[in-house]
């Protein structure tokens, strides 16, 4: 395997190493060695240093967000009333320690948030939002989608993308 760098500083046994842990990320080191053909203290050494860069920035469960109670899931376009910089730096740290706030990202475009919340029923949503947006003085509009499905992508952020990235 060729060690060659690109612009990102990652060479191709970093980038092996990454998506073998996104594809699992429970994976022993013994068995990341092998999957990338290296021996299990390089492996080691390697992963640890991409922790160290920041490039690994943690290790995470994934829950069943039915199996905990909360089967409902939605996302949550909010759009302020003003973009004033101290009402922005205050939604961005109030909301995601707001109840069932699963994920929040601050967006561009028409919509300034989008929120996605797992509640326990559709009851639940609609006073989750009057109870926490609604009321906030300022949130201009918002509006709800719920989500059906959830279907996370199965590429990884450094496998090759398009049409012939599968050969």
């Amino acid at each position: 395997m060729t060690h060659t760098s690109d612009s990102s500083g990652l060479d191709a046994l970093d980038r092996a190493i990454i998506n073998a842990l996104v594809a699992d990320a429970r994976i022993s080191n013994a068995a990341l060695a092998e999957r990338v053909g290296v021996a299990p203290s390089t492996a080691l050494v390697r992963t640890r240093a991409l922790v160290e860069r920041g490039v690994i920035e943690g290790y995470h469960a994934t829950v069943s967000l039915a199996a905990v109670g909360r089967p409902v899931q939605a996302l949550i376009a909010v759009k302020l009333r003003a973009h004033d910089r101290e009402e922005i730096d205050r939604f961005t740290r109030f909301v995601p320690d707001l109840p069932d706030v699963v994920e929040m990202f601050h967006v561009s475009g028409g919509t300034d948030y989008l929120l996605r919340i797992a509640v326990a029923s559709t009851d639940a949503l609609r006073n989750w939002v009057l109870d926490h947006l609604a009321t906030d003085a300022s949130v201009a509009h918002t509006e709800t989608t719920l989500i059906f499905g959830h279907h996370p992508g199965t590429t990884g952020p450094l496998l090759p993308s398009g049409p012939d990235a599968r050969d």
